[in-house]
């Protein structure tokens, strides 16, 4: 929830909450704006020609809007509901919903350690401008991102448990396979030295070694996200190969497509 004397900036998108329609207008409540409302126009409900405006919207709905124009001096916000496509909508609502979640955990920390809301709120908005992609990025971090808010180390463990416990971070997998030979005496150790240098410690990335048997070993990363997969991956399989070269054996990396996200 903004400030009470904060207004919506033009072209944003809002969440709001249907009160009152009528024949040529919708009177709404901007939701993340306390003590705000709106109003839409007929023309700016739907595309086209509208007979009935209780068509489109109802009184109760929660709908998704983009400002046109606000007037702080009269208070005065006219909103679109036919310039939000379906994408849009559902993106907004699922950030809304976000915001909600986060603001009632930061309630749960600033009860738990007797620490000021408003503070772990300002510091979150400051870094980020949203509360929930903080709570992400402790998850992702840890104590990396907690220190730069400054918090005590009650609040920084209160805030590190809530966000494990609530916060799922999306998760992307990819897969590729290391053919690795060695005609060497001692090939098997040449290789067990190329697997372990394929699993270098990453950051939020995850490395699993899979035997296929002889010559193939497939490579599976899970990361945050595709960049970071990819980078993990060619660091895993450059190393294994390098160990087979310096070996005087050989080693390639064959890939295999982006899996599903998780």
């Amino acid at each position: 929830m903004h400030e009470l004397n904060e207004w919506p900036e033009e072209s944003e998108l809002v969440v709001c909450t249907v009160e009152d329609v009528k024949d040529f207008v919708a009177f709404v409540r901007l939701d993340e704006y306390e003590n705000k409302k709106g109003l839409i126009h007929i023309s700016e409900v739907a595309t086209g020609w509208i007979k009935h405006i209780r068509d489109f919207v109802r009184e109760g709905q929660k709908i998704v809007c983009k400002v046109l124009n606000v007037d702080a001096d009269r208070g005065h916000i006219d909103l679109s509901l036919k310039d939000v496509n379906d994408h849009q909508r559902r993106e907004k609502i699922q950030e809304w919903k976000n915001e909600q979640k986060a603001e009632k955990w930061i309630g749960f920390v600033a009860n738990d350690t007797g620490a000021d809301l408003h503070t772990i709120t300002e510091a979150f908005y400051s870094s980020y401008g949203l509360l929930y992609p903080a709570f992400e990025d402790i998850v992702i971090s840890g104590e990396a991102t907690l220190t730069k808010f400054g918090f005590s180390k009650q609040v920084n463990d209160a805030l590190l448990v809530v966000a494990n416990e609530n916060v799922k971070i999306p998760k992307v997998t990819i897969t590729g396979t290391l053919v690795l030979s060695s005609t060497k005496p001692d090939g098997v150790n040449i290789i067990r030295r190329a697997l372990r240098s394929a699993q270098p410690k990453i950051d939020d990335v995850d490395i699993e070694l899979t035997y296929f048997g002889a010559p193939n070993y497939r490579v599976k990363v899970t990361a945050p996200d595709y960049k970071r997969a990819e980078k993990a991956i060619e660091k895993a399989s450059r190393s294994a190969i390098g160990v087979m070269e310096r070996a005087g054996d050989t080693g390639k990396f064959v890939r295999k497509q982006k899996a599903k996200s998780a």
